[in-house]
């Protein structure tokens, strides 16, 4: 029997979070929330995780009646991400491993949210759409990797969401992914947009200049070959959803082809933009039609979390894993197949 406890700080997340073989015993959060129209800087997220991080901990430890004693490893986010939140969450994780002589994992973040998903919904071995606001990657496991078959050349789905909601000064509380998915839903006009997949890869950033280009110009005079025209108005609800069905569609369609590639008859969607019911629902009908499954978790762990490191590295260390204390770093750009999966049996 493991018990693990986890940190996860790669964004504008914080959590810690306690299992014991594969049972959450405890899943604390907090998050940074900006005004309208802003983002969060790496500074003051890291300012804002170093603020509340001491709390949590001890609230995941109450919640879950577990003593510092009982725990047999303290894991971490390792990468990737912004750096100085990383940091923070690796310092306070590296203290406290000294402090009741534990030993350290520090984990993939992307590894984290695919065995979250697999304990949660029990798929065995799927193909994994992990979409969040850094990371957009269609990947399946072989020969002890999860390897990636495609992923964002450019921006992240999650970001692209989040930069749009900033240009139509959306809430950031609880999340802007969150208020557009909201908003779309009264949204029926739809904007041809660019569709840009390149072979298994995607492309978001020209989609977001396109669209950031429309709400510029709005209801002004363009000129024409043949005419002067007035541009065709519409609401942010309609643009909100003209955004969704463009790129999810765009997903959908480089997840099948995975799924043809490697003869998967599973989905597993991670990640926070999987919790998006639409992206679900798209992802449900190409299922459906290829006689197929797909899997999702609610926002508890499907928004970055404290469990899924734990979990993962509980996964790690059960297996054998363990990390020197000059290893106890971080890596911004920590790829996904970069981990041997010592954990999974072929």
């Amino acid at each position: 029997m493991v018990i693990a406890i986890g940190f996860e700080g790669s964004a504008n997340k914080i959590g810690v979070g306690i299992v014991r073989d594969g049972e959450v015993l405890a899943n604390v959060r907090r998050t940074y929330i900006t005004p309208p129209g802003e983002g969060f800087l790496p500074r003051e997220t890291a300012q804002h995780h170093r603020g509340v991080i001491l709390d949590i901990l001890k609230e995941a430890l109450e919640v879950s009646s577990i003593l510092p004693k009982d725990i047999d490893v303290v894991c971490y986010t390792k990468g990737p991400g912004m750096a100085p939140p990383l940091l923070t969450v690796a310092i306070v994780a590296r203290t406290i491993a000294q402090i009741w002589n534990k030993p350290l994992l520090g984990v993939n973040h992307c590894i984290g949210h695919i065995e979250m998903g697999r304990l949660i919904t029990k798929a065995e071995n799927p193909t994994v759409l992990y979409v969040s606001g850094g990371n957009t990657q269609i990947i399946a496991y072989s020969s002890k990797r999860y390897r990636i078959f495609g992923e964002t050349i450019d921006i992240a789905v999650g970001n692209c969401l989040d930069r749009f909601a900033r240009i139509i000064k959306l809430s950031n509380d609880p999340s802007p992914g969150y208020n557009i998915e909201q908003l779309a839903k009264s949204g029926s006009k739809f904007l041809p947009l660019p569709y840009c997949v390149k072979g298994m890869d995607v492309s978001f950033s020209g989609i977001l200049s396109f669209i950031e280009n429309h709400v510029r110009n709005a209801g002004k005079q363009t000129k024409n070959s043949k005419k002067d025209k007035v541009q065709e108005t519409y609401t942010h609800a309609d643009l909100c959803f003209s955004l969704q069905e463009t790129i999810f569609a765009m997903l959908v369609e480089t997840t099948e082809r995975a799924m043809a590639h490697c003869g998967s008859e599973e989905v597993l969607i991670v990640g926070g933009v999987g919790c998006n019911e639409r992206l679900q629902q798209m992802m449900e009908i190409m299922c459906r039609e290829r006689g197929a499954k797909v899997y999702a978790t609610d926002e508890r762990f499907c928004i970055d979390n404290g469990v899924m490191i734990a979990h993962a590295g509980a996964e790690m260390f059960g297996s054998g894993t363990r990390m020197h204390w000059n290893e106890a770093t971080i890596t911004q750009r920590y790829r996904t197949d970069e981990v041997e999966v010592t954990w999974r049996n072929d």
